[in-house]
C-alpha cells in the first residue's frame, strides 16, 4: 500500500477527486488519517474513540461516484448515532452502553462516501464552552496546546485544524460549531433550524435549538456536505423548502450588493476583547473594499431575556437527557454518574415549572420576530463570533466555592438552590461573556456561519460571525466564496501540524 504524504494539504473534495480518477485508494486515504491520528491526536485528545477497524472496512464499498468518495471524517460524540458504537456525549455512564441505529444524518454522511475513522471529544451533555470533561480529559487547541478549542465540538475542530481529518460531524445548540471554528481558524455553518435531519432518535434537539452540520476548512466542503445531507427525514417537527440550486454552485457565484450591518455590542455578554473587535473592523473593511453597503446596526433583542430564556430551555432539556441516559444503563439518576455540573444543571431544569417553560418559550418567539424585522432591513449581520479569544483550558473550572455549593444542592437534590445561590448567574455569565453573539441564533433558528478572517499578533485565530434570513445558506455560502477568494486561509495550518512528517503504519 502507498504512503500518501500530501493528504493533509487536500480538503474532503480534492480527496474524492483523487479516489475517482484513482490517483489514491480510500483504503489509503483511511490509513493516511489513522497514521496521523496515531501520531498527533496524543498531544490533542480530540478522537476519544477511534473507528479504525470499521473505517478500513468500509473502505472497501465506497461507491467512486459519491461526493466525498473515500474521505475520512470524525462525528462528535453526541446527539448523532453509530449503529453498535456507544455515543457517549461525554459522560462516564454512557461510553460503553452500544447504540443500536445510525442516525439519519450518519446515514446520509455514509451514504456520502464519508469513511468515519473516530468520534471526537465532547464535554458532558455538550454543557459547556470548553471541552474538558471528566471522562475523557480536555482537549488542546492546536494553535496553543495551553489553550482551549472550545465547545462543544471542540474534539472535532481539533481534528480537522490538525489535519487529522479534511471534515468533521458537529452539532450546535448555542454556537457549538461556530465557537471552536472560531478557536480553531476553521470554517464553521450553523444550518438554519430544520435543514437538515435530527432523527430518528429525535424530533426537535434542546426545544429547537439544537442542529447538527459540520466544520470545515474549506467552504465548498461545507456546502457539499449540505447538498448530501439537507432535506426532511420521516416526521420531522420542522421543514424548509429545497434550495434552489446545489449549495455547492453557491460558491463562487456572484454575489452581488449586499445590505450588511455589523456590530460589536455584546449580545448577550457584558463586554468584548479588543481583539474580537479588531477583527470585526477589519472584516467590515474587507466587505466595504468588496463593494457591500456596510452600516452600524444591530437587533434590538432583549438579550438579558433571551439569555434567561435560553437557560431554562436548556436545563429542562439536560434534565431530561439525564434521566434518558439513566435508563440506558437500567438505573436511576445519580450524581455520581454526571459531573457536578451537569447533575445540578439537570435539578434546576427539575425544578422548572410549566408556567417558566412557556414564558421562555413565549420569549423566543419574540426574540424570532424582533431579528425577522431586523434582516427587512439587511440582507446579512456580521458580528465577532466571540466576545474573547482562545481562552486557556481550566478557565471555565469551578470556583471552590462554587463546587462546594453544587456538591451539597446535589445531595439535596434542591436544584431550586442552585439559582437562589446565585452559582447559576455566575456560572452562565461567564459563559455568555465568551459566548456573547452566537446563542440568539440558535433561539430564533436562522443560518450563520464563523469565517476565518483574522489572527492575533500572537497568532491566535479569531472567526467573524456572519448570519442571514431564516434558510438563506446559499447566501452566506455565496459570500464565504468570495471571503475565502479574497482572503484564503485553508492552507494556514497550525505550526508543526501542516508539513511535520508522519510516518506509515505498518
Amino acid at each position: 500500500m502507498r504512503h500518501f504524504p500530501d493528504y493533509p494539504h487536500y480538503d474532503g473534495l480534492g480527496l474524492a477527486a483523487l479516489v475517482r480518477t484513482r490517483q489514491v485508494t480510500p483504503l489509503e486515504l483511511v490509513e493516511a488519517a489513522i497514521a496521523r491520528i496515531e501520531a498527533l491526536n496524543p498531544g490533542l485528545n480530540a478522537v476519544t474513540l477511534p473507528l479504525y477497524e470499521q473505517a478500513r472496512a468500509a473502505a472497501a464499498l465506497v461507491e467512486l461516484g459519491a461526493p466525498f468518495a473515500g474521505v475520512p471524517m470524525v462525528l462528535k460524540d453526541f446527539w448523532c448515532t453509530y449503529a453498535g458504537i456507544p455515543t457517549s456525549a461525554g459522560n462516564r455512564l454512557l461510553r460503553a452502553i452500544p447504540r443500536s441505529r445510525d442516525s439519519e444524518l450518519v446515514r446520509r454522511w455514509k451514504g456520502a462516501g464519508a469513511l468515519i475513522v473516530g468520534k471526537t471529544n465532547t464535554p458532558e451533555l455538550a454543557l459547556q464552552a470548553t471541552t474538558e470533561p471528566e471522562a475523557f480529559g480536555p482537549t488542546r487547541n492546536p494553535w496553543d496546546l495551553s489553550r482551549s478549542p472550545a465547545g462543544s465540538s471542540g474534539g472535532t475542530a481539533a481534528a480537522v485544524a490538525a489535519r487529522l481529518v479534511p471534515i468533521g460531524g458537529a452539532t450546535d445548540g448555542g454556537g457549538s460549531i461556530r465557537v471552536p471554528a472560531s478557536c480553531c481558524g476553521l470554517f464553521g455553518l450553523k444550518v438554519s433550524r430544520g435543514r437538515t435531519p435530527s432523527g430518528p432518535e429525535h424530533g426537535e434537539m434542546w426545544g429547537g435549538l439544537g442542529v447538527e452540520h459540520v466544520i470545515t476548512r474549506s467552504v465548498r466542503d461545507s456546502a457539499a456536505m449540505l447538498d448530501a445531507t439537507a432535506g426532511l427525514d420521516p416526521g420531522a417537527p420542522y421543514g424548509l423548502p429545497a434550495p434552489a440550486r446545489a449549495f455547492r454552485d453557491e460558491v463562487g457565484a456572484p454575489v452581488g450588493r449586499l445590505r450588511i450591518a455589523v456590530t460589536d455590542r455584546p449580545l448577550f455578554g457584558r463586554s468584548v476583547d479588543p481583539a474580537c473587535s479588531a477583527a470585526l473592523r477589519d472584516a467590515a473593511t474587507l466587505l466595504a473594499t468588496l463593494g457591500h453597503e456596510v452600516a452600524e446596526d444591530a437587533p434590538a433583542i432583549d438579550g438579558a431575556a433571551c439569555a434567561r430564556a435560553m437557560m431554562t430551555l436548556v436545563m429542562v432539556e439536560i434534565r431530561v437527557e439525564i434521566v434518558a441516559a439513566a435508563r440506558l444503563a437500567g438505573r436511576r439518576p445519580h450524581p455520581e454518574d454526571f459531573e457536578a455540573a451537569t447533575y445540578a444543571a439537570g435539578l434546576l431544569g427539575a425544578a422548572t415549572g410549566a408556567d417558566a417553560y412557556v414564558t421562555a418559550r413565549h420569549a423566543v418567539q419574540r426574540a424570532a420576530r424582533d431579528v425577522g424585522r431586523f434582516f427587512e432591513r439587511y440582507d446579512l449581520l456580521v458580528t465577532p463570533t466571540l466576545a474573547q479569544p482562545p481562552l486557556p483550558l481550566g478557565h471555565f473550572a469551578l470556583t471552590p466555592a462554587e463546587a462546594a455549593a453544587l456538591r451539597v444542592i446535589n445531595q439535596l437534590g434542591a436544584g431550586w438552590l442552585l439559582r437562589a445561590s446565585g452559582v447559576a448567574d455566575r456560572i452562565a455569565a461567564r459563559l455568555f461573556d465568551f459566548m456573547a453573539f452566537t446563542p440568539l441564533f440558535n433561539l430564533t433558528g436562522q443560518p450563520a456561519m464563523s469565517v476565518p478572517l483574522f489572527w492575533t499578533d500572537g497568532g491566535l485565530p479569531i472567526g467573524v460571525q456572519v448570519v442571514a434570513r431564516y434558510g438563506d445558506e446559499a447566501g452566506l455560502l455565496r459570500l464565504a466564496g468570495h471571503l475565502e477568494q479574497a482572503r484564503p486561509w485553508a492552507n494556514r495550518a497550525p505550526p508543526g501540524y501542516l508539513d511535520t512528517p508522519v510516518p506509515a503504519l505498518t
